[in-house]
């Protein structure tokens, strides 16, 4: 389950199960040589039940979202991050919204129009590019999605041009093995290290079993050929 991320129809079709992501040999990038989960619902969990857990104020408060800012919501599903933020970073700050589903994305962009949101954004991404403008952002959220990325070396290599110098991606996820809808820290690490993104900031979630990361440029993005993968896991 998720608050928001897509997969491809292949991987759908397996339901519970998972597939293992491929890469892309006509783009250069690698496999990732690891599974990736498939994705059951395009919501994480309800939203009071969110609320009442204090997610969404823990998040940004490690993210330090601040009014101004412009961020994106990757993977935004039913908007949970997306509606919320858009307040906290207030008229002259801009959400990107951005899902891979077609019709999630339509439900999404209704919702904002709905609720009058004047500064959010939704577009439609692809599996490998999430199509964001370049060096736009201040911060670029990855909750409960990364785990179902199909070409993970492919989308972050895309991610981080979307990123402003000094910007973050900040990822929300669970510690567990990525078949249980997950993605373990070090593996997380190793995979944002091999597109330049250095690890600045961890946090454990009340609920012990998240986690919080946000990741900084450590320098340029390597060319496709030259990502280094992280080894397969045992």
């Amino acid at each position: 389950m998720r608050a928001g991320g897509t997969l491809a129809v292949g991987c759908l079709a397996l339901a519970l199960a998972a597939c293992r992501a491929e890469g892309d040999p006509a783009t250069g990038f690698p496999p990732s040589g690891r599974d990736v989960a498939p994705i059951v619902s395009d919501a994480f969990s309800t939203e009071d039940v969110r609320d009442r857990v204090g997610e969404f104020e823990a998040v940004v408060a490690a993210a330090r979202v601040r009014p101004g800012m412009s961020v994106a919501d990757i993977g935004a599903g039913e908007g949970y991050y997306t509606v919320r933020l858009s307040p906290l970073v207030a008229a002259k700050g801009r959400v990107l919204a951005q899902d891979i589903v077609p019709e999630t994305r339509d439900r999404l962009a209704e919702r904002v129009q709905r609720e009058g949101l004047d500064n959010v954004t939704v577009r439609l991404g692809e599996p490998a590019d999430p199509k964001l403008p370049p060096g736009g952002l201040d911060r670029i959220f990855l909750v409960h999605m990364y785990h179902e990325v199909t070409d993970p070396y492919a989308f972050l290599w895309h991610l981080v041009g979307g990123l402003k110098p000094g910007g973050e991606v900040i990822v929300v996820d669970a510690d567990r093995p990525v078949k249980r809808h997950g993605i373990p820290p070090a593996r997380l690490k190793c995979e944002l290290a091999a597109l330049g993104l250095r690890l600045d900031r961890f946090e454990r979630m009340p609920d012990g079993d998240t986690f919080f990361a946000a990741f900084r440029a450590a320098g340029p993005r390597p060319a496709p050929s030259a990502i280094k993968p992280c080894a397969e896991p045992a």
